[in-house]
This record gives structure tokens, C-alpha cells and sequence, in this order.
């Protein structure tokens, strides 16, 4: 199997026409029918493909809904460079929290991440996929280039302290936060790292 915006390397080539008609298919039935109710055949009709086709570039509708949110986050998460690290961080934190909430490919990974909870192959999907990684890390980057975060720091932790609590506040359903609250946030997550 291919990692998820890949082409498969043995096989017949994929038409990509089909392909975005299936990606699209997926984030419309999450939206329109839940997680649960979404089949592979229901998919293939939805995009207008046999369900051989689906089968042959993806064993799972998980696997379909990783490539489809994948596909979507790299665009929707990426954050241009803001002047100074906090103003990055604010402007990532709204973007994410935004993601989370309101973008179909943000409603595609809260349910797989609900899944994951039970079904050990969603488990390794989500974590293999690491969806909202690479946009996070970017954001810790240039403040590591800015000397506002330690070269020393571990990254990975740092993309989970960065991520995690935005994370988990969308999926108690909690209030938005507002701008201040945004740059208070922003602003501890440099102080701990200057710290450390």
C-alpha cells in the first residue's frame, strides 16, 4: 500500500480524475452520513467508480479518509511566516483550531481519531499519517530559527505540547478562544521553551 498521497507503484496507474472524485465522495458522505454509515460500495457510487477501482488503491475507508484529509490539511494548515514567533504561533493556533472545527478535512480526523480508539488498524493509520505534524513543525522551526525556541529542543515534543491542548479542547467541545486568549497561549508555550 502506498502512504497516503502516494501513487501506488505496482498495479494499474491511477486515474486521477477517479481518485478525486473518491476523495471528494469521502469528505461529502463524513459531512452528510457519519463515519459509521460510509461503505466502500457507497463511496464508489458516490464518486461514480466501481468498487474495484476503490479496492485496488485502498483496502479501507479510513485509508481513503487519511489520503482525503492529508490531501487537504498540507493546504489549509499551511501558515505563512508571521514577523515574530508569537504572532506565528497565534496565527497557527487559529488556523488549527479553525481546521478542527470547521474544515471537512478537519471533521475526516476527528473521526478517525475517535476510531483509532478501538480499531487498532485506524490506530496505526492516524499515527502513521501524522496529519498535523508537518504544519506544526514548520511554526517550531522558524522559532527555533528566530532563537525565540532552544536548537536544543526536541521537536516532536514540542509539535505534542503545541498541538495536544488545542487538540483535545475541540474534541470536549469547548468555547473558541478568543485573540488574547490566543497570544496568552502563544505566549506561554515560548516562555516554557526558553526556560527549558
Amino acid at each position: 500500500m502506498s502512504t497516503p498521497g502516494e501513487t501506488p507503484t505496482t498495479g494499474r496507474p491511477r486515474s486521477e480524475a477517479a481518485r478525486l472524485a473518491v476523495l471528494h465522495a469521502v469528505d461529502d458522505m463524513l459531512v452528510e452520513d457519519g463515519y459509521a454509515a460510509m461503505t466502500m460500495k457507497g463511496i464508489a457510487e458516490r464518486a461514480g467508480v466501481g468498487k474495484q477501482t476503490v479496492y485496488r488503491w485502498w483496502s479501507s475507508k479510513a485509508e481513503i479518509l487519511i489520503e482525503a484529509a492529508t490531501f487537504d490539511a498540507a493546504h489549509e494548515l499551511d501558515v505563512p511566516a508571521a514577523k515574530d514567533s508569537r504572532t506565528d504561533l497565534v496565527a497557527y493556533a487559529e488556523t488549527l483550531a479553525t481546521f478542527l472545527t470547521t474544515s471537512h478535512a478537519g471533521l475526516a480526523y476527528r473521526a478517525l481519531v475517535g476510531e483509532a480508539q478501538h480499531d487498532p488498524k485506524v490506530a496505526d493509520l492516524v499515527g502513521s499519517a501524522d496529519l498535523l505534524g508537518p504544519s506544526a513543525r514548520a511554526v517550531i522551526e522558524r522559532a527555533v530559527a528566530r532563537g525565540d525556541i532552544p536548537a536544543s529542543a526536541n521537536t516532536q515534543d514540542a509539535v505534542t505540547e503545541l498541538v495536544g491542548p488545542i487538540l483535545y479542547r475541540v474534541l470536549l467541545g469547548a468555547p473558541a478562544r478568543t485573540r488574547a486568549q490566543w497570544r496568552q497561549y502563544a505566549q506561554r508555550f515560548l516562555d516554557r521553551h526558553r526556560a527549558d
